[in-house]
């Protein structure tokens, strides 16, 4: 196990203690003082941002928000990533129960502040961090508690994200497949970077404690069960979790196991580093006649199957800044002028696969330019778009099985999307 933490600090923003908790005995109040000093020393080096801070043997790590700072003072050799992740979610605990963390909201709650640090870290280690099962049993208004309540069982179990007790009248799961499409052409029309990063997002209404599985087209699993992949598997790289999945049973029979939060979290991120085909192909050709007016054409060419259709496409189209007197006629969809991006935006409302539509636009230039006059720097052409019922990625979602104890019959509900990342073509 990494090494723990010896001491929390709150500080202001001259770097005074506002609240501290002393975890483990082998740290004092003199090491905010020394963190601020060493601190201030960084600022003048502009090649250090560096959240760890390193000092006769003992090392600091800080976020900052708002005008306080969050630090740790640890002796063992703790796990930074980890400890600044812990900092991060001790800011969204705090939020949730003073709406903004400030100074003025820690010097309003010190006493809440204390039983928050208590229970969220235990002798330096990490403990819970859910604001929601934190909330159940740690009052704003902490003297109007008579009685001692019973902490709630996700703090007594290894369940720490979801509650007993929760009920639904009618228990459904929604899922949806989200994958943005990363894209960049350069002048030759070459792609010169090109990947897809997915996510799974769900939304879930179910009673009691539901076990979830999941199955995908992944082709580990399927290999692993004997079965023959035939071109539909695909394979994933860079996979990350939420918590509640379990980690061993995946890394066992790539089963996605877990118990799910109520309501909205994203299960899984996931990313493909495969060259993929440009869902939508764009192609821009400008003539410039005499220096006063230049004439624009574009093509833009959708590259999926017939039976899937973008929606909301979005073509922007860089022009010089001195361009006057749009007169622009699209095949497809409408275009206007944007003065204030120095650009031409083509609107498609629907765009079907397999179609090719135009847009022709001309320009006059009222401003004179030398002969060696040094270009403008050029914008890209900027792409956006919507491909619902589809993944480029071509992960499919298997089966999606909901077990209770209770027996109850949940809906399942699965949805896919594609959309445009960083969509960019250096063409003009």
């Amino acid at each position: 196990m990494a090494g723990a933490v010896s001491a929390l600090f709150l500080l202001d923003i001259k770097g005074r203690v506002l609240i501290w908790r002393d975890y483990r005995g082998d740290v004092s109040a003199v090491q905010a003082e020394r963190f601020f000093t060493k601190l201030i020393e960084k600022e003048g080096d502009h090649e250090s941002h560096s959240p760890v801070v390193f000092d006769d043997g003992i090392s600091y790590m800080f976020i900052q928000h708002n005008n306080v700072f969050l630090m740790t003072a640890a002796r063992q050799n703790s796990n930074a990533v980890s400890i600044l992740l812990f900092l991060h979610r001790v800011v969204d605990v705090f939020k949730h129960y003073f709406v903004e963390l400030e100074e003025e909201s820690l010097r309003d709650n010190f006493v809440v502040v204390y039983e928050l640090l208590d229970e969220m870290m235990d002798f330096g280690y990490p403990q819970y961090t859910e604001a929601k099962i934190l909330s159940e049993f740690i009052k704003t208004d902490a003297y109007r508690m008579e009685v001692t309540q019973r902490p709630p069982m996700a703090v007594t179990n290894a369940v720490s994200w979801r509650s007993e007790g929760i009920r639904y009248k009618k228990n459904e799961v929604f899922l949806d497949v989200v994958e943005s499409v990363n894209i960049l052409v350069n002048s030759n029309g070459q792609i010169i970077r090109s990947d897809v990063v997915g996510a799974l997002k769900m939304r879930t209404y179910l009673s009691g404690m539901p076990e979830c599985k999941l199955g995908l087209n992944d082709r580990l699993l399927l290999e692993a069960q004997g079965r023959t992949t035939k071109g539909k598997a695909i394979d994933l790289d860079d996979i990350k979790f939420h918590q509640c999945v379990r980690l061993a049973r995946f890394e066992n029979d790539r089963t996605i196991s877990f118990i799910p939060p109520d309501g909205a979290f994203d299960l899984m991120t996931y990313r493909l580093s495969t060259q993929v085909k440009p869902p939508i192909w764009v192609e821009a050709q400008v003539e410039r006649h005499s220096r006063s007016r230049i004439e624009m054409m574009v093509k833009a060419r959708s590259q999926f199957k017939e039976r899937s259709t973008a929606t909301s496409v979005e073509i922007e189209l860089p022009v010089p800044s001195d361009a006057t007197n749009p007169s622009i006629r699209t095949s497809m969809g409408s275009a206007a002028y944007a003065p204030e991006h120095d650009a031409l935006v083509w609107k498609i409302k629907s765009f079907p696969g397999g179609k090719e539509y135009m847009c022709r636009a001309e320009f006059t230039l009222p401003s004179i330019t030398a002969e060696d006059a040094i270009p403008e720097r050029k914008a890209p052409v900027r792409v956006k778009f919507e491909i619902p019922y589809f993944t480029i990625s071509g992960i499919q979602v298997r089966y999606l099985k909901i077990i209770e104890k209770s027996g109850y019959q949940a809906l399942p509900w699965v949805r896919y999307i594609t959309m445009a990342g960083e969509y960019e073509l250096r063409l003009i």
